[in-house]
């Protein structure tokens, strides 16, 4: 199976609910390794790394969020992964 890269930006209330560790947690359970950090315009943005499938199904858990949060909207492309990383981390 194919590794690829998915690089998501998700708008909404996704600041301040958790989302990040929803993400980080969701990633790892899925065995994909990249980061997730908020941005200055309120997005969150995630860069992960792995098969293609389990990124698929990232996306999905993407769309719902943690429970207090509301997506309104996600950006996102697939491509081959630029840079390994060793595990998934939340950057601040």
């Amino acid at each position: 199976m194919a590794v690829k890269a998915l690089h998501a930006f998700v708008s909404g209330r996704v600041q301040g609910v958790g989302y990040r560790a929803f993400t980080k947690r969701k990633a790892r359970d899925l065995g994909l390794t990249g980061f997730v950090r908020n941005l200055p315009d309120g997005r969150v943005e995630v860069y992960a790394v792995g098969r293609e499938e389990d990124l698929i199904r990232l996306l999905d858990y993407l769309k719902e969020g943690p429970y207090f949060a509301r997506v309104d909207g996600i950006e996102y492309s697939f491509s081959e992964p630029e840079s390994k990383y060793e595990d998934f981390v939340i950057l601040y």
